[in-house]
């Protein structure tokens, strides 16, 4: 029993050295699994239309045509097979599934299914850290795997390279130490011809691309499936780790073009082709490829033209497609933020109108305050002005009473001080004399005079 990592037999090898060969001589292959190892999608076509079994187990390696699709690297008849339905949790005799299979021969191209487990519980994830399978490693931890799955034994998939382990995990720090420290090197390669930055540039760790770069690592060294770091970045998306390592000007699209499915120019090879950890499995002629591009093209014209008169059916049956539920979902999301809003306003003109009663009921305790105060200013003034009168009234009836007993007469008079001085003065009522402050009263308007002094 072969080992998934060891070659077919003899036949499926010539069989694949004909299929790459430019001779016009047509091979045809006598069983499904030759047509697969082969890569002939039209003889597995053929072959399956005869009454052949898709899921028809090799009777010497317990292989089915999808694991053969697996193991050689047929992507097409790999598609060809899941689309009329082939079994892909069908096993090897040791439990491998095809995704086991085409993570063991690096054959990322072909993974399909992540989750699958064998009898010691290892997934694909595990079988491509273990051959050391970078694309498939880095396109499974893509879809979501993690490289801290355990197997029942509590073993981690490991890299040999700690270096190139660091630079995909994205742990600078790590990369850093093992540099500086002179553990590994910059542009040290793993057995694939990968480098740290290739590793980086998959998982679009642009804070280590870019201190490699600082470092001075090389940026243009290939790995076996001749890619640079850059090539790695662009088949996983990481735009930014494109623009880093050879800028955006190099991917500018002309939007002129478009495609023409009977140009041959528009399917030739462009970017990356098939896995990229083994490629030299599977050798057919660039017409081949070309054409295995065109047919693939027209499927997806096919298949979306069948799409778009399926959905249009179901639509008119009653159905509801996932984005019906998704706008369904979105407007009751709409709908729900918008009474949240209303009823906060709401909330707001209660309470403006609450404040606004509170600020009324304030004016209005002011302004009895304001009455009251005027008031009390009101009282004040007039118990003033009574004080007033009364004492204008008291003083009157001083005057009165005084008057009523004699009269005050103003009169000059002559009045000598101390060491015999005269003086005149004016006085009305009290003499005018000094020391003397006694009252005169006359009972006429005759002169008055002290009678202390009426000798002078």
């Amino acid at each position: 029993m072969p080992t998934a990592a060891s070659s077919g037999p003899s036949a499926s090898a010539s069989a694949r050295e004909t299929a790459g060969s430019s001779a016009k001589k047509k091979v045809h292959f006598g069983s499904i699994h030759d047509a697969v190892r082969a890569g002939d999608v039209k003889q597995l076509s053929e072959i399956v239309e005869r009454g052949a079994s898709i899921n028809e187990v090799d009777v010497l390696h317990k292989f089915t045509p999808l694991h053969w699709a697996a193991h050689s690297g047929s992507l097409e008849c790999l598609h060809w097979l899941l689309w009329h339905g082939a079994d892909i949790t069908q096993v090897t005799s040791r439990g491998w599934t095809a995704a086991h299979i085409a993570a063991i021969r690096g054959q990322d191209a072909c993974m399909q299914d992540p989750s699958v487990t064998d009898k010691r519980e290892w997934k694909p994830v595990h079988y491509a850290t273990f051959h050391g399978r970078l694309g498939c490693l880095q396109l499974l931890v893509k879809w979501g795997c993690s490289i801290e799955d355990v197997d029942y034994n509590g073993n981690l998939p490991a890299l040999a390279f700690p270096g190139h382990v660091a630079a995909f995990k994205g742990d600078l720090q790590m990369l850093k130490k093992l540099v500086e420290d002179g553990v590994i090197n910059l542009n040290e390669r793993d057995d694939n011809g990968s480098t740290p930055m290739h590793k980086a540039a998959g998982q679009g760790h642009i804070a280590c691309l870019q201190w490699l770069i600082k470092m001075g690592a090389d940026g243009n060294i290939t790995d076996k499936a001749g890619e640079r770091p850059s090539d790695v970045a662009k088949r996983f998306a990481h735009l930014a780790a494109v623009k880093l390592l050879e800028g955006l000007q190099k991917y500018d699209i002309d939007d002129g073009d478009e495609i023409d499915e009977n140009d041959m120019k528009f399917f030739i090879r462009h970017g990356v082709e098939g896995s990229t950890d083994a490629k030299d499995d599977l050798c057919l002629s660039e017409l081949d490829k070309t054409d295995a591009r065109m047919r693939a093209y027209k499927k997806i014209v096919e298949l979306r033209h069948l799409l778009e008169i399926a959905a249009s059916n179901y639509k008119q049956l009653g159905g509801i497609t996932e984005e019906d539920l998704k706008q369904k979902k979105e407007h009751i999301e709409s709908e729900k933020t918008i009474s949240e809003l209303q009823g906060q306003l709401e909330y707001e003109r209660l309470r403006r109108e609450k404040l606004e009663c509170q600020l009324d009921e304030y004016r209005a305790e002011v302004d009895k305050l304001k009455e009251r105060l005027e008031k009390i200013q009101v009282s004040n003034f007039v118990s003033l002005e009574d004080d007033s009168c009364e004492s204008s009234k008291e003083k009157r009836r001083v005057k009165k009473k005084v008057s009523s007993g004699g009269m005050f007469v103003r009169r000059p008079a002559l009045c000598c001080g101390p060491g015999r001085q005269w003086r005149m003065a004016q006085v009305l009522g009290p003499c005018a004399c000094m020391g003397h402050q006694e009252k005169h009263l006359a009972p006429g308007f005759g002169s008055a005079q002290c009678a202390s002094h009426s000798g002078h």
